[in-house]
């Protein structure tokens, strides 16, 4: 969310007024008052037409780009309905639910609750896997109005009979796509039963895709709809390049590129783990600070190095698709793609870790001839021809590194946590064997990151049809 904002990119259906305050939608003073103290006076687009939307007591379908403010989007009204509704908070039994795929996502969105409640008196809670539960546990005996969650995390809970959803009034699924990318359905069809019937439901995606709409049709009912920007493309506000250079080259071109161009802030893609941490490794060498995130580093390692990453203190992040969601980062210039994703999907979310909320913002992809089919998929997503540039001035070195390991070929992983998994199939992953996904996708480092458990070191401070289903 940015203080001022244009409309770049936005659907011209909306018609938002640039002039709109956020003290014309209806939110509670305290609520404003939050909003003001954090610095802004203008709503995205995606604020000013989900807002009053939810603000009416109706079921929500929203797409947004990533960087748009959604998440303010749908926090400022549930804020508003439940202050105004306020009801005596009950231990464990949480009135709204916020489900969202990944743990960064998860302690982003709960950040900007206390952010925008902290004149209520709310009381609010994340969980995830992969650290200790029992903080969560101790939490749970206490009064709780909100809950950001992981699902496979929140299951755990469930099982253990630590939590009584019976109460929720409230449920927003954020990043509805990827969670169906990571192989979270019947984690969210388990949780759906576990939800009272009448509820008001939130549904935020950055792409619409047939299980979407599947998805959408059986949990909101005669939903309100709002779009930004065209469905699965990239902000308009991103200048986007392509540098063709073979595989063994791409790191010295990093490197003349940070240098030459004077880049301070960078975020740079990876497609494997050890990838990042060899090219954060080089950069040291060649003089350029930086640090690797990826789902082997602890909780405690990924949080340090954003937080060096966002206060200036490094210049270079060099990160695999665990980070292309749920990283805020304000008025991040550039970001590189070191390998495309073998998605075109991620490669939308990548860059638009830039260009966020009305900022301009620059992204560049190196890529190899082995990696042209990648590309084409991803310029047929976009609906656009990414433009092929030369770097001027780059002499490839005449000794060359051996060339790294091209990135391997997505296999099928583990299911996300929580998820039940025969002791067979888990044998079968060990021996490289792959194991059947429903809609027959591989999974995404995020949902291998969700899968593994790690040290307990972070502690987050048109118009839809419908079956009238609503609590199924």
């Amino acid at each position: 969310m940015n203080t001022e904002v244009t409309n770049a990119g936005v659907d011209a259906s909306l018609n938002i007024n640039p002039t709109l305050h956020f003290s014309a939608l209806g939110l509670a003073q305290p609520i404003l008052r939050a909003i003001a103290d954090a610095g802004y006076t203008t709503p995205t687009p995606i604020q000013a037409k989900a807002i009053p939307l939810v603000l009416n007591g109706g079921d929500l379908l929203a797409g947004a780009q990533t960087g748009t403010g959604k998440t303010a989007g749908f926090t400022l009204p549930l804020l508003h309905l439940l202050h105004t509704k306020h009801q005596q908070a009950q231990a464990g039994k949480p009135r709204c639910l916020i489900l969202t795929p990944t743990r960064e996502l998860a302690a982003q969105v709960e950040e900007s609750v206390k952010t925008y409640g902290k004149y209520l008196h709310l009381t609010s809670m994340v969980m995830f896997g992969g650290v200790n539960i029992n903080p969560q546990t101790a939490r749970l005996r206490k009064p709780l109005d909100i809950l950001v969650a992981t699902p496979g995390r929140l299951l755990d809970h469930v099982a253990q009979k630590n939590i009584d959803l019976s109460g929720v009034e409230f449920l927003v699924l954020d990043e509805a796509d990827r969670m169906l990318d990571m192989g979270f359905v019947r984690d969210i069809k388990r949780i759906l039963a576990l939800l009272p019937k009448h509820r008001q439901n939130l549904l935020f995606s950055a792409t619409f895709s047939n299980e979407i709409k599947a998805l959408a049709d059986s949990l909101l009912h005669n939903p309100g709809f709002v779009e930004v920007a065209r469905r699965n493309t990239a902000s308009e506000m991103v200048t986007q390049t392509v540098h063709l250079v073979k595989q063994a080259n791409k790191t010295s071109l990093i490197s003349y590129l940070i240098k030459t161009n004077d880049w301070k802030q960078v975020l740079i893609f990876t497609r494997t783990k050890h990838g990042a941490n060899r090219l954060a490794e080089k950069l040291g060498k060649d003089g350029i600070p930086a640090a690797a995130i990826h789902g082997n580093k602890s909780q405690g390692a990924r949080t340090k190095a954003l937080a060096d990453f966002k206060a200036g203190n490094i210049p270079v992040l060099v990160a695999t698709d665990i980070a292309a969601r749920g990283l805020d980062i304000d008025q991040l210039p550039q970001v590189v793609n070191f390998e495309l994703p073998n998605m075109p999907e991620d490669y939308v979310h990548r860059i638009g870790r830039t260009g966020r909320a009305g900022a301009s913002g620059a992204a560049v992809s190196l890529v190899d001839t082995e990696e042209m089919k990648y590309l084409k998929d991803i310029e047929k997503l976009i609906k656009r021809e990414i433009p092929k540039v030369e770097v001027e001035g780059f002499v490839p070195p005449v000794r060359q590194e051996a060339e790294a390991p091209r990135p391997p070929k997505p296999q099928q992983q583990r299911r996300p946590q929580g998820a039940q998994q025969k002791t067979t199939q888990g044998q079968a992953q060990k021996q490289g064997q792959p194991k059947p996904k429903g809609n027959g996708k591989p999974l995404s480092e995020a949902a291998r990151h969700q899968a593994k458990p790690q040290k307990p070191q972070f502690a987050p401070k048109g118009q839809v049809h419908h079956s009238g289903n609503r609590g199924r």
